[in-house]
């Protein structure tokens, strides 16, 4: 297999790198950070028209049929430049679940407009007593005569409060009780009896919990037919997790960069810091945990689009490897930084936070480990 990048994938990764290099500083980062909306329309307006919001967006629909690969390219350049505006809620988990799920009505009102920048998705499934089990949804949609109610909470929404619909996973109830069916609803951010709450989330951008109180909605509102989304759920959230490998690849490229470079000006007994051989065998053992981590970034990649349970074992595996590598790339740089690489005054401290809230997101290491090997059971003849 040819794993080279093609000429047009070299020049979105030139092309998102410069762009990331040139309009995200640490002065701009800082500013999105105590900004109530956690991002910065105008950037947004600007991925818009640089194509970047239709990337994996079908072509029927205005976008650009990119693949999971041109999308991780374009989340590695993100992941250098701390970018904190919503293109995983978005891109890869709203428009993909859209595509995935949706009608034709519902993908022609919403896909252009997504690519054009003018609508903004969040995905409301994380509950607190699921554990990161996708199948486990307590929030019911009732059906009545004139369409359906939901009631129940969700936690960790990403980019909540700056979507202007919500997709929300509820346990269908019918006429005669539950179904046994995940149902996935288009709810509009402003709808009457929706409650949220956000908050900072680690390393910047923005996170809300939501409170579901006898929402009512049209028929319409479910995303697709009454089948149940469970599979489609885990289709995006294993193309988000590749997505998210990807982006904490840049992170990790850039700490180490930044800490090596801190090493070779940064003197001790009149010598520099990367003269010691230990330093140096530290700086080698990151290199070599960034590099495996973007390997398995790429298997994610790769496998986005292939059967379930091979694709879901990718996933789970970059997901659990990427989270180890990147705790120990993060935390070698920390240290090597000494006390100054904990405080604001370095920007050290914050690529580490983001990559101490990448290894939470849609579960730890742990848990996917534990995924993968279960899958690996099923996969075994009897």
């Amino acid at each position: 297999m040819d794993l080279n990048l093609s000429d047009e994938q070299r020049l979105l990764r030139e092309s998102a790198e410069r762009f990331v290099a040139e309009s995200y500083d640490a002065d701009h980062r800082r500013k999105m950070a105590n900004d109530p909306s956690g991002f910065s329309p105008a950037v947004w307006e600007q991925f818009a028209e640089l194509g970047w919001l239709a990337l994996p967006i079908a072509e029927e629909f205005g976008g650009l049929g990119g693949s999971a690969v041109e999308t991780g390219i374009l989340m590695e350049a993100f992941g250098r430049g701390l970018v904190s505006e919503p293109y995983v809620a978005t891109v890869v988990l709203g428009a993909g679940l859209i595509g995935r799920c949706g009608n034709a009505v519902q993908k022609q009102a919403r896909l252009p407009k997504i690519a054009d920048g003018s609508l903004k998705l969040a995905f409301a499934h994380s509950e607190r007593t699921a554990r990161f089990d996708l199948a486990k949804v307590a929030t019911i949609a009732n059906k009545t005569a004139h369409g359906w109610r939901l009631a129940g909470s969700k936690v960790a929404v990403l980019d909540g409060q700056a979507a202007d619909e919500i997709i929300v996973s509820a346990d269908i109830h019918d006429h005669q009780g539950p179904s046994g069916r995940i149902g996935l609803f288009l709810v509009p951010a402003q709808t009457r009896s929706l409650a949220m709450s956000d908050y900072h989330r680690l390393g910047g951008g923005r996170t809300c919990n939501i409170e579901l109180s006898d929402v009512h909605l049209q028929e319409d509102a479910l995303l697709g037919d009454d089948h149940d989304a469970l599979p489609a759920i885990e289709w995006a959230v294993d193309r988000a997790m590749a997505a998210l490998g990807a982006e904490a690849v840049g992170i990790m490229q850039t700490l180490l960069e930044t800490t090596l470079e801190y090493t070779k000006i940064r003197k001790q007994f009149g010598r520099p810091l990367s003269a010691n051989q230990v330093i140096r065998h530290r700086l080698a053992d990151m290199a070599m945990q960034v590099d495996e981590a973007r390997s398995m970034a790429l298997r994610a990649a790769l496998k986005a689009d292939s059967a379930p349970v091979e694709r879901a074992r990718a996933a789970s595996g970059a997901k659990a490897k990427i989270g180890k590598c990147a705790r120990f790339v993060g935390e070698q740089s920390i240290q090597l930084h000494g006390g100054m690489g904990v405080t604001d005054e370095l920007e050290v401290g914050a690529y580490f936070k983001r990559l101490v809230a990448f290894d939470t997101l849609f579960g730890g290491s742990a848990h996917h480990y534990g995924r993968h090997a279960q899958l690996g059971r099923t996969t075994v003849p009897a």
